[in-house]
């Protein structure tokens, strides 16, 4: 077959029919990684990653032009895409738009297909927009930070051990940037109002408890080399990278979620697997994970038992 016949056809994914184009453009032309093994990992990862996908307004993070060409954020969902991709009216401040929903493997690889490198998710799901089911805490290394990530991997586990003393099931994963996320999931009976004020009160008591080492402080001047306990994602119409997502960052990194007992591995760093390591990891491990769903929990325990504790 010619390089001109490959450059634009279909693929079968779940009964549907996917066009593909220029399959051979690289995306991470360091490593030579083309647009069409994007979408085979994709492929690879799909079980294990639409279960954070499914039923959530999505915003593609899309590099036509590769990893480090010029990139942006799409959320409203263009006219050309195929009617078969599931969507959702999402009203906004002065209006609406209608965003993608990625619910089987062909919207994943049609997404793929539009460089869109990385998917990142709604915090609340299509049917209950303002009702987040996940909190989320970030936490990236201080900027004149020496130990980098330790000091990550420490707060990792001083905020893990909160959210369980709450009664929560914090879950872990590699940002695949320069972090750590850490996922709370919630029963859709919360508001992002209630939801944000308890996320920043946790972060707040955290930051009392070691105030030399964290803070709340959003402003990097005032940090004064302290991690800053990022809860503002945890609001309407925010996102998050979504798990198994590929990072447009040297070499592909992926956020990967991870077992507790991997904090204290002397190998772990925000950037560990790759679009190429990481199919072997879940072949081999399986997905950490699985099950998290069973892991929902209501905040209003949560509150009162911070209450006593504050």
């Amino acid at each position: 077959m010619s390089a001109r016949a490959e450059t634009k056809h279909t693929i079968r994914v779940g009964g549907r029919s996917v066009p593909l184009s220029n399959s051979d453009k690289e995306l991470f032309p360091d490593d030579g990684i083309t647009k069409a093994e994007l979408i085979d990992y994709y492929r690879t990862v799909a079980r294990p990653m639409l279960t954070h996908l499914r039923n959530r307004p999505l915003a593609m993070e899309r590099h036509p032009d590769g990893y480090q060409g010029k990139s942006f954020f799409h959320k409203d969902v263009p006219d050309y895409f195929p009617d078969w991709i599931h969507t959702v009216r999402v009203p906004k401040e002065g209006g609406s738009l209608t965003m993608a929903v990625c619910d089987d493997t062909a919207t994943l690889v049609y997404l793929a297909n539009q460089a869109c490198i990385t998917p990142h998710p709604w915090l609340s799901p299509a049917n209950c927009l303002d009702c987040p089911d996940r909190l989320v805490f970030d936490l990236d290394p201080p900027d004149d930070d020496g130990d980098t990530f330790e000091t990550v991997r420490w707060s990792a586990r001083q905020l893990g051990d909160l959210l369980t003393e709450l009664g929560l099931r914090p879950a872990l994963m590699t940002t695949g940037s320069r972090g750590l996320h850490l996922l709370v999931l919630l029963d859709r009976r919360t508001d992002f109002d209630t939801a944000r004020h308890f996320a920043r009160r946790v972060a707040d008591t955290l930051a009392e408890r070691h105030s030399d080492r964290l803070t709340t402080e959003p402003r990097k001047n005032k940090r004064r080399g302290r991690l800053y306990l990022d809860t503002q994602r945890n609001a309407y119409a925010q996102t998050s990278v979504a798990p198994y997502a590929v990072r447009a960052r040297p070499h592909a990194p992926v956020a990967t979620p991870l077992d507790w007992e991997e904090l204290d591995e002397p190998g772990l760093g925000p950037r560990r697997w790759t679009l190429r390591t990481l199919p072997e990891r879940l072949n081999r491990y399986g997905d950490p994970w699985k099950g998290l769903s069973r892991c929902r929990r209501s905040l209003t325990r949560a509150e009162r038992r911070l209450d006593d504790l504050t």
